[in-house]
């Protein structure tokens, strides 16, 4: 299964596609904000028994620097086949789609991001033909956000910048300047505030820091009326009372797949509301902001 950090890593960039170019000016390159973005198929497999998929992937349209692809892939460890994989990804999506590609590699560990912004030349030593030069998020090039004013200029980042150091020392100081920042955020947008406290707690994983954000929601952001913050707020009132976060988390599910105008089946309903693994409906729950149909909730990853 998908792990919450995986998931949240990569889905920050669909709710907030402008994030990519303010969070790579750290690496010292520069995109143009995009104007416009749309989500393309994740999709890459051939007509063939592969199937390959790229975490996500973003048609970007900038004033500045045209259109382009962005591939998002969260990478939670060091994988030796990846770079191939990687690099079939940007040359599939080079002659499918005849634009340009750039791949993005988001990772929690300092030592998983400085082996992915290796550049990988594919070829013999004398003549490499292909070189993969893949911009790499870690916790070294994205910042801490830790006051609630930097946070609010960018909540997108400071979610970003709270799962990358969720075990950093600064980790408590970030989620209360974030906690802060939403709470702000929900007199506007209390839609937008309460995907944001769940892609946080996506990232979060089960890192110490999990627990602090759990009691953010309980006590700083109390105003939240959402089934799924008060699913979280039941939790930070009573560790043992499993079995109604899961309640709530698919009544959650259920409001907002209703709320979106997607039918609902029989089976997937009994599908959401038989299901107790508290990850698995928080993903099913992230995904429920894009998804056209309940069969992308139950899509599971190759």
């Amino acid at each position: 299964m998908v792990s919450s950090p995986h998931e949240a890593m990569h889905r920050i960039f669909q709710q907030d596609p402008g994030l990519f170019p303010r969070a790579v000016r750290a690496l010292g390159v520069s995109f143009g904000d995009p104007v416009s973005a749309s989500p393309f198929p994740t999709d890459l497999t051939e007509n063939r028994p592969l199937e390959r998929r790229v975490d996500t992937l973003l048609h970007l349209a900038t004033v500045k620097d045209g259109s382009f692809l962005l591939a998002v892939e969260a990478q939670g460890g060091q994988d030796a086949d990846k770079p191939a994989s990687w690099a079939y990804y940007l040359a599939y999506l080079y002659a499918k789609y005849k634009m340009p590609a750039v791949l993005l590699v988001v990772c929690q560990d300092r030592n998983t991001a400085s082996w992915a912004a290796r550049q990988v030349s594919l070829g013999p030593p004398q003549w490499p033909t292909l070189t993969l030069r893949p911009l790499v998020l870690g916790p070294d090039t994205v910042p801490v956000i830790d006051t609630p004013e930097a946070a609010a200029k960018d909540i997108s980042l400071a979610v970003l910048s709270s799962a990358l150091h969720s075990r950093a020392p600064e980790s408590d100081a970030i989620l209360k300047a974030l906690a802060a920042a939403l709470k702000g955020l929900q007199a506007d947008d209390e839609d937008t505030a309460s995907i944001y406290i769940e892609l946080t707690e996506q990232g979060l994983g089960k890192t110490p820091a999990a627990d602090l954000w759990r009691h953010l929601m309980a006590v700083d952001l109390s105003i939240f009326q959402s089934r799924t913050a008060q699913a979280l707020r039941a939790e930070g009132h009573s560790e043992g009372l499993s079995e109604g976060l899961s309640h709530g988390l698919a009544e959650a599910l259920l409001v907002v797949l209703s709320g979106r105008g997607i039918d609902i089946s029989d089976e997937a309903r009994d599908r959401i509301t038989s299901c107790d693994d508290h990850d698995t409906l928080t993903t099913w729950l992230t995904r429920a902001a894009t998804a056209t149909t309940t069969a992308e909730l139950f899509e599971q990853p190759k």
